[in-house]
């Protein structure tokens, strides 16, 4: 199985990109900052998860735009843009680990410096 394939497949059950054992939330909402299993560095400095906000926009954008021009015959524009509003404002709360995960795990597969702990700091301690 090639990495891309592990990286996605993992960022899909969001666990850690570096062990695949660890999950990468302790809440809805809330990730650890640290991976509890390896010690790996989630966010690395501030503002490193805006790029999963592009993800998560480009998803929403793309399901949207797809399903509206598949439904334009079905339904009329009202309800259309009333149906695509509220999926417009749901699916991003649904998506939001989701493209955290997968901004994480590529991010981690292209380049993983920064992300260790420093040499001697085991998971336990960097908390």
């Amino acid at each position: 199985m090639s990495a891309l394939l592990r990286t996605l497949l993992g960022a899909l059950r969001l666990r850690c990109p570096a062990c695949r054992a660890a999950p990468l939330f302790r809440s809805p909402f809330r990730m650890h900052e640290t991976c509890p299993g390896c010690g790996l560095r989630f966010e690395r400095e501030p503002g490193y998860f805006v790029g999963s906000i592009y993800i998560n926009y480009a998803a929403t954008a793309g399901i949207a735009l797809a399903g509206f021009l598949l439904l334009q015959g079905a339904l009329t524009l009202p309800r259309q843009l009333l149906a695509w509003g509220a999926f417009c404002v749901a699916f991003p709360l649904f998506f939001f680990r989701y493209a955290r995960s997968l901004w994480l795990g590529l991010d981690f597969l292209v380049s993983r410096e920064g992300a260790r702990p420093p040499a001697g700091i085991g998971p336990e301690q960097t908390r």
